[in-house]
This record gives C-alpha cells, structure tokens and sequence, in this order.
C-alpha cells in the first residue's frame, strides 16, 4: 500500500495575479515523482504536454538551469499548458488543475499569485468514471504569461484514502496514557482492577439551534443527548436584537445561552456583523455616516459587553470574502478594526472569519484559500491586532450532491499553515440521493484533519424544516443524516476499558480525547477509588497517572 497523501502535493503557477500570502523564490520539488504525470518537473523539455485552447507554450529555464512551461500570447483565461491522462473510477487524486473529464469540467484548485512568485497551487477530485481526461491551468487575467512546473497527480484507492484517516485520527485525537495503582507507602498494587468509562467527548461537534429548542422537550431532550457546542442560527444577529432602530431585544437569545449553559453546551457567537448588504437590520441602509458609525459602535459593544466570557468564539464580520459592506461605507481597514475592538471587549474568545465556499468550491474565485489567508492576515497586521491574538479560521462548509472530498483536505492543508484553530461552522450538505453518505464523507474527512477544533452542523430544526440538511423529522426522529451523526459520535468516543494492572501496578490504555472516570479496585485490601482523568490534545504521553487504591 502506497503512503497516504503528504500535507503538500503542489502544481505550481506563476502569473500576473494579486498577492498571494506565499511567495517562492524556486518553484517545490512535484511529489511522487509527479505521479501519473509524464516529464511533471519538464526536465524533458515539454514532452507529454502541450498548448490548450490554441495557446501558444515554451519551454523556460531560471539562471539555475530549473525548466518549465510558459503559456505566451494569451487571449483566454483557459489558454495554458495541458497533459492528457487516464483516470481509473473511484479514486481519490491529489492534484492541482483544473480538470476536464467525460465532457465535464471539474474545479480541482485555485491560487492566488503574483508576478515573479512561484505558489502552491493544491487541490484534488474524486474520478465520476474511468477514462481520458486532460488537465489544464485557467487563469482569470487572460493577457498575463503563465509558468508552470513540477506538476503532481497522485492516485489512490477508496482504502488508501481510508487508512489515512485512520492514521490521523490516532494521531491527532487519541492519546496512550498510563495509569500506575499504588498503596499507601507508595508501593505498586500489581493486579489492581482498572476500569475507564468515557464521560464527555473531547472534541466539540455540535448543531446550530433555534429558538423553538426552548419550549420543546422532545427538540431539547435529542439535542442534548448529543452535541457538546452549539451556535444559534439567527437568534444573536443584529437584525434579530435590534429590528427596530433603539430598540434591543436579547431575550430569545439570553433564554438560549441559559439554555446552553445548563446542559453544558458552549456557544459560538455568531455574529456581530454581517456583510452582505441584504442582511442588515433594515433601518441601518438609511443611516448616514456618522449615524453609521455610532449605530456600529453600539452594537458592537452591547452584544459583546452582553455575552463576553459566555460565549468560546465570536464570528466578527461575517462572510467578509464575499461581501464588503462595511467596506465601502468605512473603507478597507473596516473589517480589522471591528477585530481589533472585539479582541478588546472579550480577549479570551477565539475571533473567527467565518466564510463559505473556501471548502465547498474550488472554482469560487473570491474564497479560495490563498485569499482567504490573505484577508486574515491583513486583519493580524492591523494596529492592535498583535499577532498573538486569537484568532481562527471559520469554514462554513455548505456542500453540494457531489462535494469534492480531495480538495477539502488539500484546502485544509493549506489553510494549517496559518497555525490557528479551524472550525467547520456551519456544515450541511444538499438535497440528493447520497445526502447522509456524502455527510460521513465530509465528517470523516474534516475529523481526521488535525487542525480542524470543531465542527458544528447547520441543521437547527424548526417547525417548518431546516436551512438544507435536517437530521430528524417533526418528531426528532432520526433520518439517514441523523443515523451517520450518531454512529460517528458512537465511533469517536472510547469504549470501556477493563483490565488488570501489571507487576509494577502499571495500565495502559489508548483513550480519544474527553473526560473520563477512572475506577481502580485493590484485589487484596478491597477497596475502590473513583477518579476523574482529562485527555487533550496537550497531554503528555510520558505522563503517568498515580492512583492511591
């Protein structure tokens, strides 16, 4: 069996393109040897390539004698350099193009770059059918000249791609921790009786909530059964607490928080602003400048000042990638200055981008990761915003029938670099025959990926439906997508462990990440202790606990 995907599989393009937040001097060495690509690093010249859409290729070489291709002469954003190749069903690529197969185009990558730069382009598609394909570089300014090299497509199998996430997940939400039973000199208690029972998950995987959870037992009863973070759909929006100008309402929300807080749930905030014009409360359009101003600067600090210390994240500005309302009434720093006052009100909440697309959509110009990191950080560099402050990354995740699962890890791979924490906010997946399959699809994959710190599903159930993607019907019992949430949660949470500890007093277990409650019994004073045991990612796997039986 082939390893699994490394955390970079490049193709690399340079044009004349806006920044991007990596900029190489020397184009990555192609991984895999290239994979499936013939002469990837064009060592060869440009045997096995050619022009695409009557452009016109050459070949380049840098002053260290490295060799590419360069697409002149363009007219068309799709004229660029392009290899056929022969994809097999089924199969997982990593790869960075845009691919055309069986008379479909497939979005498998996108980047920003700029001229005199060499940057990652990283991506990947699943194969709808076995046949010949050919993969291009299409890039939105149709006039500027295009280099490409050490191209990489890498293929693997359906288990291939599964063995990873199981790797990973071993890796990066399961710990080996030892347990040492003692007496009361000290002595090891060797055949002590150790029992381990997993109390709480430790990682966050919730479900936005509505409003009507507060006066439905049979809502709260399956909510709370399950989820450990929650975000409130609509409830904590401005247009929702302020629809009339003056006048603030937080009472649905407070219920909620309460709520929440009672069951042990946390809460995202979500959100202060939101940029798409369409979303504000509809008497802010009429404001003037300064009444805008002041209108913004009350908000701000009546929901922060409302929930600071309650709340684990705030979504600032939200969908910010998409939509520049805020911009063009206050100018481009506008975003960054909110951050710089939300990190001011509430410094111990995480601060979050929350944008669509960056995942779901590989062909969405206006989210693709390099942006999205470019727009993070512009809001770090801003002036109070030191770079130490907590920040993360919010990814929405609303998918369609067919979401590219390669490209989600790829993208997520390139978003770790900002070495912050990922959330997946709002996820949901579109009406179609495979809803709940694509949905353990996504899960499996955004859960393996070790930057990702939550997930959270966009399913808050009303009377009427759900936003996409319900996990229940009317009466909370599960469909198909409810079934796929609790076999993963079921899957993700460690059985009981039993067993006797060793001639040095020693037990060994192998635990998910969660709180836990330890019961050692002494086989011969007989005698029981109960103990509770947290395991994170922080844990020390050196570290022994000691437990006094």
């Amino acid at each position: 069996m082939r390893a699994p995907p490394p955390r970079l599989t490049p193709a690399v393009v340079s044009c004349l393109l806006p920044a991007c937040p990596r900029c190489l001097a020397e184009p990555l060495e192609s991984h895999y040897g290239g994979g499936i690509i013939r002469n990837a690093n064009f060592s060869a010249g440009l045997h096995g390539w050619s022009a695409f859409g009557y452009g016109v290729v050459e070949e380049g070489a840098s002053a260290s004698g490295n060799k590419y291709a360069v697409a002149l002469n363009r007219t068309r954003p799709y004229q660029s350099v392009s290899q056929k190749v022969y994809l097999q069903n089924d199969t997982h690529y990593t790869l960075s193009a845009v691919v055309k197969t069986n008379g479909r185009f497939i979005h498998a990558g996108g980047v920003e770059a700029r001229s005199g730069c060499w940057s990652i382009l990283k991506g990947g598609l699943t194969a709808p059918a076995a046949g010949p394909a050919e993969l291009y570089f299409e890039v939105s300014n149709a006039t500027a000249d295009v280099w490409v090299d050490n191209v990489s497509l890498q293929p693997f199998s359906q288990e291939e791609w599964a063995a990873h996430h199981h790797a990973a997940i071993k890796s990066a939400r399961k710990k080996t921790v030892r347990l040492r039973a003692h007496d009361g000199t000290g002595k090891p208690v060797p055949g002590a009786q150790v029992r381990i029972e997993h109390v709480r998950s430790g990682f966050p995987l919730g479900s936005a909530m509505s409003g009507e959870i507060l006066h439905n037992p049979a809502y709260q009863q399956w909510f709370t059964s399950r989820f450990t973070v929650t975000t409130f759909e609509n409830e904590m929006k401005w247009y929702s607490t302020e629809a009339v100008q003056g006048h603030e309402d937080y009472s649905v929300p407070d219920a909620m928080l309460r709520f929440a807080k009672s069951h042990g749930i946390a809460v995202r905030g979500h959100n202060i602003f939101w940029d798409q014009p369409s979303q504000q409360p509809g008497w802010v359009k009429y404001l003037s400048y300064p009444q805008l101003r002041q209108a913004t600067a009350r908000r701000i600090k009546s929901v922060m000042s409302r929930y600071a210390g309650q709340v684990i994240a705030w979504d600032v500005v939200n969908e910010n990638l998409h939509f520049s309302y805020y911009e063009g009434k206050f100018g481009s720093d506008a975003s960054a200055a909110f951050y710089r006052k939300a990190h001011q009100m509430d410094g111990n909440a995480l601060m979050s981008m929350n944008e669509f697309n960056t995942l779901e959509q590989p062909g969405d110009p206006n989210a693709v990761p390099g942006k999205y990191l470019g727009k993070l950080f512009q809001i770090k560099k801003f002036p109070g915003n030191t770079n130490d402050g907590r920040m993360a990354i919010g990814l929405e995740g609303h998918f369609s029938d067919n979401p590219n699962i390669p490209y989600i890890r790829a993208a997520l791979d390139t978003m770790s670099k900002a070495n912050v924490p990922i959330w997946l906010t709002e996820i949901d997946v579109a009406p179609g025959p495979n809803q709940a399959g694509n949905l353990e699809k996504i899960l499996r994959e955004v859960y393996a990926h070790p930057a990702v710190h939550g997930i959270i599903l966009w399913t808050a159930r009303h009377a009427g439906g759900c936003y996409v993607m319900c996990l229940t019907d009317g009466e909370f019992r599960n469909l198909p997508t409810g079934d796929v949430v609790d076999k993963l949660i079921s899957e993700w949470q460690t059985r009981l462990h039993a067993g006797v500890a060793d001639a040095e007093g020693y037990y060994e277990a192998e635990l998910f990440h969660g709180e836990y409650k330890v019961t050692v019994s002494h086989p011969v004073a007989n005698s029981t202790v109960e103990q509770s045991m947290s395991v994170d990612r922080d844990t020390d796997p050196n570290s022994v606990y000691n437990i006094h039986v």
